[in-house]
């Protein structure tokens, strides 16, 4: 190998199934330039990788941008198409740390971490300061289009993707995130009946929501434009909803004070449903958007809905269709919507009473 044309990086060696691979530490300004994606009109067969999804660099980009002190990557995982050879460091105790010294007629591929490598040249962009950080890179010899393509599949096949309730447990960065978790702490049934790992409840579970369910509610609650911040008065509104609310649902109540079960209460009623609470959660916004003075005392009204799922009158094709499925999209929950603020007596809207009539024409 021609020592002066070559990249050289600090970097640990290993074995995996017989095979040596490396971790190096890589300067974030380098990755741009010696990863390559494969081109876009070559069929996927031809392909190591999968195409870039460019609308996800973005929300990468940002929060890089955005936690300049605390962001964390993983490493990326690439193949080396060319010369490569480890040097170690004159420790007779360890001949697994040095030197990798990688010729730049290399070509570089990466397996996992493409859409990191994008954001991180978009962010570079914008803060050159962040290309003299590093990221750690994983470094395998390529042996051929199969074998990357395998590596690909490897490293992905077994990847589990967090619930959506535990990326909220565990976000301490965004403000709603935060404000759920303390409501729910502060709300003695919330704190008991609310699953704060599952997004999904599973049959004989003894909670009656999730955390990601009153999340989205309180999102539907404040109707946060991008960027905005959580003023006092709007967590004061978002705590005080929620201890009306869980006052105001007698069913809630029942598994509560235990003369119902959770499963019950599932298997019968719709009131713990994400696509009620999401319904309730737009209806909150808005009484308080439209500055109605007794809003508490239309919220505790919903104690005189029949929350049935045997009331077919009030919630079939809307909350549920003919099998008894939960409907689970944007109509059902505008639909379901639509039937709460008639049982509560408030007026629609004129895209709401658009929506009742079309919806009354099916003949449902």
């Amino acid at each position: 190998m021609d020592y002066n044309f070559t990249y050289n990086f600090p970097a640990v060696r290993g074995i995996q199934a017989n095979r040596e691979y490396y971790v190096a530490m890589c300067p974030l300004k380098l990755i741009p330039k010696i990863f390559l994606f494969d081109e876009e009109e070559i069929p996927p067969e031809f392909r190591a990788q999968r195409l870039l999804n460019k609308h996800r660099i973005p929300e990468i980009t940002r929060y890089i941008l955005e936690n300049p002190n605390d962001y964390v990557f993983s490493s990326i995982t690439a193949s080396v198409d060319g010369e490569m050879h480890f040097v170690p460091y004159e420790d007779k105790n360890n001949k697994n740390i040095g030197r990798l010294v990688i010729n730049m007629d290399a070509r570089f591929l990466i397996n996992d971490g493409q859409h990191r490598r994008a954001a991180i040249e978009e962010a570079i962009n914008i803060n050159p300061d962040l290309g003299n950080e590093t990221i750690s890179v994983v470094f395998f010899h390529d042996q051929g289009l199969r074998r990357s393509q395998q590596l690909f599949a490897d490293l992905n096949k077994h990847a589990v993707t967090s619930t959506k309730s535990i990326g909220i447990l565990y976000d301490w960065r965004d403000e709603l995130s935060i404000i759920t978790k303390e409501i729910i702490q502060s709300n003695d049934l919330l704190r008991i009946l609310t699953d704060m790992e599952n997004s999904s409840l599973s049959k004989f579970s003894p909670k009656i929501f999730t955390l990601s369910a009153i999340y989205t509610t309180n999102k539907h609650l404040v109707s946060l434009k991008k960027e905005s911040r959580i003023s006092e008065d709007t967590k004061n509104f978002l705590k005080r909803f929620w201890d009306i609310l869980t006052q105001s649902i007698k069913e809630w109540q029942l598994v509560f004070n235990k003369q119902m079960t959770a499963h019950m209460l599932r298997a019968n009623y719709l009131c713990s449903y994400s696509i009620v609470l999401e319904a309730i959660g737009m209806i909150g916004y808005e009484l308080r958007m439209n500055n109605h003075k007794k809003w508490g005392n239309v919220i505790k009204s919903l104690e005189k809905i029949d929350w049935s799922r045997s009331n077919d009158f009030l919630w079939l094709h809307r909350a549920y269709n003919k099998n008894g499925r939960i409907n689970k999209n944007k109509h059902s929950i505008k639909l379901t919507k639509n039937q709460i603020k008639i049982q509560l007596g408030l007026p629609l809207t004129q895209e709401e009473e658009q929506l009742e009539c079309e919806f009354l024409k099916k003949g449902f």
